[in-house]
């Protein structure tokens, strides 16, 4: 193997690495209609049983009595922290024991998980994806 060759075979195998290495972060991060049905809404309205700030992406626990009159634990996928947090939520706002009736679109795997489309407190505080939806929050 000549130098040139060597060179050459190194660079090749330097730039792939370097691509695989760029892609998985990107790979991690699903688009929201890979996951959820766009086409299937759903309304459920339940007690929240935990509420979780953590990126990527927050989430919102909750049971829901289904039409069987057994409870349903409900994960319910919603923006960033960050984005929820600058559009004026905060973890006192909607808290464990809270009945919330929830907007948005079931998993695609038809299981008890969705996406967060609006988010309605008892007293008829509206909150989106990322918070406070405009005109909307008291």
């Amino acid at each position: 193997m000549t130098k040139k060759t060597t060179i050459a075979a190194l660079s090749a195998l330097a730039s792939m690495t370097l691509t695989a290495l760029c892609a998985a972060p990107a790979m991690a991060h699903h688009s929201f209609a890979a996951a959820y049905d766009m086409q299937d809404a759903m309304t459920i309205t339940g007690k929240i049983t935990e509420v979780r700030l953590t990126n990527p992406h927050s989430h919102f626990f909750l049971d829901v009595q289904g039409a069987d009159g057994k409870i349903e634990h409900w994960t319910i996928e919603a923006g960033t922290p960050g984005g929820m947090i600058r559009n004026g939520y905060s973890q006192q706002t909607i808290k464990t024991g809270d009945i919330v009736t929830i907007k948005g679109f079931r998993a695609r795997d038809k299981s008890t998980n969705g996406m967060l489309r609006e988010l309605v407190t008892a007293d008829g505080t509206v909150y989106g994806m990322f918070g406070p939806q405009q005109g909307g929050a008291k």
